[in-house]
């Protein structure tokens, strides 16, 4: 019987049925590699900060905020999709390369990704607790089932980072507006109706969707 792989290196082998059922295998997989090993994970946690910093939680749905960061996503993750497509991709369906080679030329535009983001911590951390052998691991042979994880919590300490100091001008205001209304004895007005003109007024003034998003692009630059 033979492989998974001996059949993709032989695509004229290939019946529509296993085609079919090898295209809905990697449709299974593709929100992992989506959420996992993109930077998309920085993108909306960054969102979902700046929405909880402005207090604004009803007012910008979830959707729009999804479909922002996947926009985001797209336009970042652009060079390296291009790199696999010319590599990998376009030589292995032209058959000038073996599946086994597609592989190997896939992975070295999102290993690139991947390092260039990841912190030495967070791969010392993975690679330490692994059982392999570590005398001859390097950058370029590092499993990318230990450069995966070690990426995603490297995304999720930036994104924090990140929130920290979105939330710093916001929660300035906030203080403002709860130290105005104590002083004047309005208790029972709620601070957060009052500060949240304030905050929208200070994101506009400032261009707050263009400066956050030029952030995140050079952030991964």
């Amino acid at each position: 019987m033979e492989t998974l792989g001996n059949l993709l290196s032989n695509p004229q082998e290939l019946t529509p049925l296993i085609k079919l059922f090898i295209m809905m295998t990697f449709l299974m997989f593709l929100p992992t590699v989506i959420f996992m090993m993109t930077s998309f994970v920085r993108i909306i946690i960054t969102f979902s900060f700046l929405k909880s910093a402005l207090g604004a939680q009803q007012s910008i749905p979830n959707q729009i905020l999804i479909g922002v960061a996947m926009a985001l996503t797209i336009f970042i993750m652009a060079p390296t999709v291009k790199n696999i497509n010319e590599n990998a991709v376009k030589p292995y369906i032209a058959e000038k390369i073996e599946f086994e080679e597609a592989i190997k030329e896939a992975e070295i535009p999102i290993r690139k990704f991947l390092l260039n983001q990841t912190r030495e911590e967070d791969i010392k951390l993975f690679v330490e607790s692994a059982d392999i052998e570590k005398t001859e691991l390097t950058k370029k042979n590092i499993p990318l089932y230990i450069l995966v994880p070690a990426f995603a919590i490297s995304e999720l300490k930036t994104a924090f980072q990140i929130g920290f100091l979105i939330y710093l001008p916001f929660l300035l205001i906030d203080l403002v507006v709860s130290s105005t209304l104590m002083s004047m004895g309005m208790f029972m007005l709620p601070p957060a109706m009052i500060s949240l003109p304030f905050k929208l007024l200070l994101f506009i003034m400032v261009d707050g969707w263009n400066l956050l998003i030029k952030s995140l692009i050079l952030s991964f630059s």
